[in-house]
C-alpha cells in the first residue's frame, strides 16, 4: 500500500507540488484575513474609546463656569459666569463692555478670577479706588470662601489687609504690597512667590511660610 501511494507520488509529483503549495496559499489567505478583521476590531475600539475620552474631557472644560460680580463702568452690571482661569477682560466682554468713562490705567486685564469674587471698574473721576477686585462682601454677592480655613492658614491669593496683617512681620505697607503685586500679577502659584513682592526676602519669608497658603 505504501509502495502504490510513493508511486503515485512519485508519478503525479508536479500536481502533488502544485496541490500543497494551493493549500499552503488557501491558509495563508485565511490566517491574514483573520488578523487583519482583528487588527481592524482592535483600532476602531481604542478610536471609539479615544473619543469618547475627548468628548467627555470637551464637555468637562465646557461646562465649568465661575460666577463674578462685575459693577462700575460697564454696559451691563450684575452677575456673569465666565470659563474657569478666566481674565478680567473676559468679565468686561461678558458684561457687555466698556462705557465711555471706563478707567483702565489701574487696572490689569490680564488678571485671572476665581469664583466669588467682585469687580469695580473704576470711573475716570474716581481717584480713591485702589482695590478694583475683592472677595465679595456685598450683601448680593454670592458668599466668599473664607480666606482663613480650619487649618488656621492665611490664603495670600484671597486675605484682606487686615488678615495679612496677622501674621508675623506684616504690618499695613506690606499687606497692601501683597494685594498690589496679586492684582497686577495674577494670583500667587506657589507659596515661595510671595517672596517677589517688594519688601519681603527670605528672612521675613521663613517666618511666615508655614502660616500661608495659596488655596
Amino acid at each position: 500500500m505504501i509502495n502504490i501511494y510513493k508511486k503515485y507520488i512519485e508519478k503525479n509529483k508536479k500536481y502533488v507540488i502544485i496541490g500543497l503549495i494551493f493549500c499552503i496559499l488557501i491558509i495563508a489567505i485565511i490566517i491574514v484575513k483573520q488578523f487583519d478583521t482583528e487588527e481592524k476590531e482592535t483600532l476602531d475600539l481604542i478610536s471609539i474609546e479615544e473619543n469618547t475620552e475627548n468628548t467627555e474631557t470637551v464637555e468637562e472644560e465646557e461646562d465649568y463656569k465661575i460666577v463674578i460680580h462685575i459693577t462700575g463702568e460697564v454696559n451691563n452690571e450684575g452677575i456673569i459666569e465666565i470659563k474657569e482661569g478666566g481674565r478680567i477682560s473676559d468679565a468686561i466682554e461678558e458684561a457687555g463692555g466698556l462705557t465711555k468713562e471706563a478707567d483702565l490705567e489701574r487696572v490689569n486685564l490680564a488678571y485671572e478670577l476665581e469664583d466669588g469674587q467682585k469687580i469695580y471698574i473704576p470711573n475716570k473721576k474716581d481717584k480713591d479706588i485702589e482695590e478694583y477686585v475683592t472677595e465679595g462682601v456685598d450683601d448680593i454677592v454670592l458668599p466668599d470662601e473664607l480666606s482663613k480655613a480650619g487649618d488656621g492658614l492665611v490664603n495670600i491669593n484671597k486675605a484682606s489687609s487686615e488678615e495679612l496683617q496677622e501674621l508675623d512681620g506684616i504690618g499695613e505697607a506690606l499687606a497692601e504690597n501683597i494685594i498690589a503685586y496679586r492684582e497686577n500679577n495674577g494670583k500667587f502659584k506657589n507659596i515661595e512667590d510671595i517672596k517677589n513682592v517688594s519688601g519681603i526676602g527670605d528672612s521675613k519669608y521663613e517666618k511666615i511660610k508655614d502660616n500661608i497658603k495659596i488655596r
